[in-house]
């Protein structure tokens, strides 16, 4: 048996009056995915426990099947799992955005998408000047990054992309330990100022990185083997380093693909060609990609539509037909983590529409892929986390 899972990151959205009236899911030219919504099963389901982060932390985690109100520990450790980083027991793990702030507004949660080239410059500059024996910068890809720090700590933090053209300081650190996050954000931005990177940037007309911002923090969590669980063997495919630190705590290979980049010019087709691949060796693929989440932060519907549609036919196509080559032995499911709302810019936890197609999956309601016709569908599953199951075991 076969398995793929394709997981168009922050992909449900609302309708949108530039779009007459539908959602971009609606709007993208997308056969494949449409096929496998007539020809299977498709509804909805929630990923994001009431009352959690309406994150893809806390929803990838109820996409692969663990429950994030038992293993959910904070997104930063996670990425740190992806770098591999040896994290100690006593250390907290801080996500470390690149941002531009303007004016004591959040202008840009990515510094114009800054590459990481420029960004690990600037990380090591910070390791110069702001790091110590319990402060530590480690350098990740683009605009994310992770700085680590020994001692108590308990503070709330707000993401970077929540807070979009808001003033930052009723979002600063709160808490105890917040002092110190504090002076670090603080201090950052005469690090950041006059460096070589950000003049180059200001000279090409591209946001600078004008501040460090640290949010999403917490310790690593111990996460059962997915294979234990299961019994098959599986891997993951993403630009992401918090996809990759969760395919890592569970056991899962994670496929490198070049050109994968977490944006709107990611390798769409290269990620396709390695699930390909990668169905050879293992039972079960998943294909992350973030474009459709970026887009929707970016409130920029034209470039989520486009990006759907790539995923359509560069992702979703290929490995649909690799595994009809199976025979009946193979089943896929297609699903956002969350939705992303260009409109708002930001997350929400709100339910999102999923498709199976496969192996003793009959089909129901014979209509196209998106948030309405899944919404009237009469599957709905309240907890996300229990979705990987039915996938794996409906008999």
């Amino acid at each position: 048996m076969k398995y793929a899972l394709i997981i168009p990151d922050g992909a449900a959205d609302e309708p949108i009056e530039e779009l007459g009236g539908r959602t971009p899911l609606a709007a993208a030219r997308m056969p494949n995915l449409d096929w496998i919504a007539r020809n299977g099963k498709f509804g909805t389901v929630r990923n994001v426990p009431t009352g959690m982060p309406c994150g893809s932390d806390v929803a990838i985690l109820s996409v692969l099947g663990y429950d994030p109100r038992k293993h959910y520990t904070g997104r930063a450790p996670l990425e740190a799992a992806a770098q591999g980083l040896q994290i100690s027991s006593d250390e907290w793990v801080f996500r470390c955005n690149l941002v531009t702030i303007v004016d004591g507004v959040m202008e840009d949660y990515s510094a114009g998408h800054i590459s990481s080239e420029e960004a690990a410059a600037l990380i090591e500059e910070l390791n110069h000047q702001l790091a110590g024996p319990h402060i530590r910068f480690y350098p990740g890809v683009g605009y994310r990054h992770l700085m680590t720090f020994k001692g108590d700590c308990d503070v709330r933090t707000a993401a970077p992309h929540d807070i979009i053209g808001q003033a930052v300081e009723p979002h600063l650190p709160a808490g105890q330990g917040a002092d110190m996050l504090r002076t670090l954000m603080a201090r950052s931005r005469a690090v950041l100022d006059n460096h070589d990177v950000n003049t180059v940037r200001r000279d090409l007309g591209d946001n600078p990185a004008t501040n460090i911002w640290l949010w999403g923090q917490g310790k690593l969590p111990q996460l059962p083997s997915f294979r234990q669980r299961f019994n098959i063997s599986a891997g993951a495919i993403t630009a992401v380093d918090l996809v990759r630190g969760i395919a890592r705590l569970i056991g899962w290979e994670v496929i490198a693909v070049p050109g994968a980049t977490g944006y709107y010019d990611t390798n769409y087709a290269g990620k396709g060609a390695a699930a390909v691949a990668a169905l050879d060796r293992l039972d079960l693929i998943c294909v992350h990609v973030e474009a459709p989440d970026e887009a929707g932060h970016n409130a920029d519907i034209k470039a989520k539509v486009s990006a759907l549609e790539s995923i359509d036919h560069h992702i979703i196509g290929p490995v649909l037909e690799r595994l009809k080559a199976e025979g009946d032995d193979w089943r896929i499911l297609v699903l956002p983590d969350h939705p992303t709302p260009c409109r708002l810019r930001t997350h929400t936890g709100d339910a999102v529409p999923f498709a199976i197609a496969g192996k003793r999956i009959e089909s129901i309601v014979h209509d196209s892929f998106n948030e309405q016709n899944a919404a009237a569908a009469d599957l709905h599953v309240q907890a996300g986390h229990e979705l990987m199951e039915f996938f794996l075991k409906v008999r």
